[in-house]
């Protein structure tokens, strides 16, 4: 992603429309935390009669914890995605299906947030334990849930 240290919501889901080009439903997306915010917002941003084949958020958000802004400038590049609404219904219209996975001790994204993807999208939701905030830092080199999120995905089509 373009200034991946400076992450703007416009010019992310810019550069998404980009690499996607035409979305059908063959068309599956995958995003870590503000990435999964990106994909929302691209969600959002497709005309009415487009649709994807679904979508999977890994540690995505709609709030983030006090200890996820460290600095100052972590704030201030929080302040968009967190103050932007959303437009849960039109993002609901513009995939088949969706799965959210959350760690039951990330400490950035609040675990209360799953319930918001599974009320606003019919996500289906999957609690992993003790996974933090699904990084390399924090050990982590393989994901079995998020392969079978996507296969999921990717089945129910054919």
């Amino acid at each position: 992603m373009p200034e991946p240290l400076r992450p703007k919501i416009k010019v992310w889901v810019e550069f998404l429309k980009e690499q996607v080009g035409t979305p059908d439903k063959d068309t599956f997306l995958f995003g870590h935390s503000i990435g999964s915010q990106t994909i929302l917002r691209y969600l959002e941003s497709l005309p009415e009669d487009t649709k994807i084949g679904g979508a999977v958020f890994l540690a995505g958000w709609v709030h983030l914890s006090e200890e996820a802004n460290e600095t100052k400038e972590d704030a201030e590049i929080a302040k968009p995605w967190l103050q932007t609404p959303l437009d849960w219904v039109k993002i609901k219209s513009s995939a088949n299906k969706f799965i959210g996975i959350f760690s039951d001790n990330d400490r950035l994204v609040p675990i209360s947030d799953a319930k918001i993807f599974e009320s606003n999208l019919g996500a289906k939701t999957i609690i992993e334990h003790c996974k933090e905030h699904f990084s390399g830092s924090s050990g982590i080199k393989e994901l079995s849930s998020a392969l079978e999120a996507v296969l999921e995905l990717v089945q129910e089509k054919l």
